[in-house]
């Protein structure tokens, strides 16, 4: 039988009511730390330094950028977590532990922002008023989306594969997701702990895909429960736009910089 849900604090509710009691709790918590942050953090695995190669066929061009280390989930949204913070689920298939789809690039940043004033971190994005472009601050301590490059980088686990197992045995795609997708974690991980960062649904990341080319369009990478083999890749890159596409199998995962 599960717990009864911690009401008066929803978003460790949905993460440790499965496993703990409230007395329980009470006694794991490190000094000065509330319940959401301890279980906030152990959602997050730290990401080393290191280098990324990145590519872009479509202009035939290769770089590499260093990465500093970061803390990054080890699993997308969830459904749960995602209603837990905004109120409401957008997704098309439901299921707590979904990943939540059919949410668009702003609405995946507010979702880090609005977590991240939950737990008074600083927030990673902040809208100009004159522009109203959007604006990243990469130092902050609040939750954001990963870079592009981070994402690569993460998902190959400081290798240059563009895979980091068996298809079969680490992601949902075309041939085995019979059409929808599935609960988080229940592929096997990459070499850093990471589940899902291929197939079961397309991460929005920060980065803009090609301004010059595409204006404000941003990248998603990964795949998702619907696409074909050779779509699912770590080196795949997709981009659309930030506050009107939204599709079923595109969801995110929460990011955020070590504090130096």
């Amino acid at each position: 039988m599960k717990e009864k849900r911690l009401q008066a604090r929803p978003v460790a509710a949905l993460i440790v009511s499965r496993h703990f009691t409230k007395a329980t709790l009470m006694t794991l918590l490190p000094k000065g730390k509330s319940i959401e942050e301890v279980f906030i953090d152990d959602l997050f695995v730290t990401v080393p330094a290191g280098t990324v190669e990145m590519r872009d066929d479509r202009i035939k061009k290769v770089w590499k950028v260093e990465i500093d280390t970061f803390n990054l989930s080890k699993f997308p949204v969830t459904q749960d977590l995602y209603e837990a913070v905004i109120k409401e689920n957008p997704a098309t298939f439901k299921g707590e532990n979904l990943p939540v789809e059919t949410v668009s690039w702003i609405e995946a940043i507010s979702f880090c922002n609005q977590l991240s004033e939950h737990l008074g971190k600083a927030l990673c994005y902040s809208t100009d008023s004159e522009t109203k472009d959007i604006k990243f601050d990469s130092e902050a301590n609040g939750f954001r989306l990963p870079t592009e490059a981070e994402w690569q980088y993460a998902c190959q686990a400081g290798t240059q594969a563009i895979r980091y197992d068996d298809l079969e045995l680490i992601a949902w795609y075309q041939e085995n997701s019979s059409n929808q997708p599935h609960e988080v974690g229940s592929k096997k991980p990459n070499a850093w702990g990471l589940y899902d960062m291929l197939g079961n649904v397309w991460e929005w990341c920060t980065d803009m895909y090609d301004e010059t080319v595409y204006g404000s369009y941003r990248v998603f990478r990964g795949g998702g429960w619907c696409d074909i083999e050779r779509s699912v890749m770590a080196t795949t890159r997709r981009r659309s736009h930030p506050y009107s596409f939204k599709i079923d199998d595109l969801g995110f995962r929460i990011a955020r910089s070590s504090i130096k």
